[in-house]
């Protein structure tokens, strides 16, 4: 089993504090945080964005590019951010404590995914301020079907705490299930219960210990057809080990637009991945 450090402890006395309330969860949460500390200390894979993305995504969903729906986004952008803004959040990079709301393409691709795929089921790992479950949410409103399972580890600071979807507002609760707790806990558990899903998006945890958990789980799950948008890949070796293990299926790898430079990602901006779950691939592994 891994171990803590007490020097680690030492460091962070709040999280010493919910692992003596909360001992189990906070206890698998810690681990994953330590071992992406040390993760860190890796070289970056040498991602390389796909610079005509969109029309390839679109291509893999059978629609034309440039499509409609995409047009439905710049108001309702706006409208996000200026509700934001109103609460007193100024949002983009770091705006969530070292985390970061879903960037404007990063958005183009959940928005245009989910009306196209017209998900039943959508799972979510990571809401934070809630952009990214926001525009799913109203995707899958203007579909007039589909469900938003979330689940996200709240930050221990309880300032944190109240942010919490908080992009999301109160429209949207027949279509959207919260789950507090650790994607380690939380997601088999879900997964079983909703069986087959539609669409998966990942954006908790950035290492690569945590990334193919959820990839790994959520992969025999997910329907042909289906697909897995895995936010900040370049933070991690994740997604290309992965996509080096399932080859036979699709994958993009797409740049990030934040409404501010993010100083920390090689190219100021980070990327994304999404892949595919090909029909053919998987009737031929059968």
């Amino acid at each position: 089993m891994l171990g803590i450090p007490l020097r680690y402890l030492l460091k962070n006395p709040t999280a010493a504090a919910s692992l003596i309330a909360h001992p189990h969860a906070t206890y698998v949460n810690l681990v994953d945080e330590y071992v992406a500390k040390r993760e860190g200390q890796r070289a970056q894979w040498p991602y390389q964005a796909d610079g005509d993305w969109e029309r390839k995504l679109h291509e893999g969903l059978g629609m034309p590019w440039p499509c409609s729906v995409s047009a439905e986004i710049p108001a309702l952008w706006q409208q996000v951010m200026e509700e934001l803004r109103a609460k007193g959040i100024e949002p983009g990079p770091q705006s969530f404590g070292s985390w970061n709301d879903g960037d404007a393409a990063l958005i183009r691709a959940v928005w245009c995914v989910t009306r196209h795929l017209q998900p039943e089921k959508v799972v979510e790992t990571g809401v934070a301020h809630g952009v990214t479950s926001r525009f799913i949410l109203e995707a899958l409103e203007r579909n007039g079907q589909g469900k938003l399972s979330s689940i996200d580890l709240p930050l221990f600071e309880k300032s944190w705490q109240k942010q919490i979807g908080i992009a999301v507002g109160d429209g949207y609760g027949k279509r959207w299930a919260y789950i507090k707790g650790s994607s380690r806990l939380q997601l088999p558990k879900l997964l079983a219960q909703l069986g087959q899903i539609d669409l998966f998006i990942h954006d908790s945890l950035h290492s690569e210990r945590n990334v193919r958990f959820e990839m790994d789980r959520v992969w025999f799950s997910l329907r042909p057809g289906g697909i897995m948008i895995v936010d900040d890949v370049d933070a991690n070796w994740g997604f290309h080990s992965f996509t080096h293990s399932f080859s036979g299926h699709t994958s993009l790898i797409c740049e990030a637009e934040p409404i501010r430079p993010d100083l920390r990602r090689f190219n100021k901006k980070g990327m994304f991945g999404i892949i595919q779950k090909d029909r053919a691939a998987v009737e031929k592994a059968a």
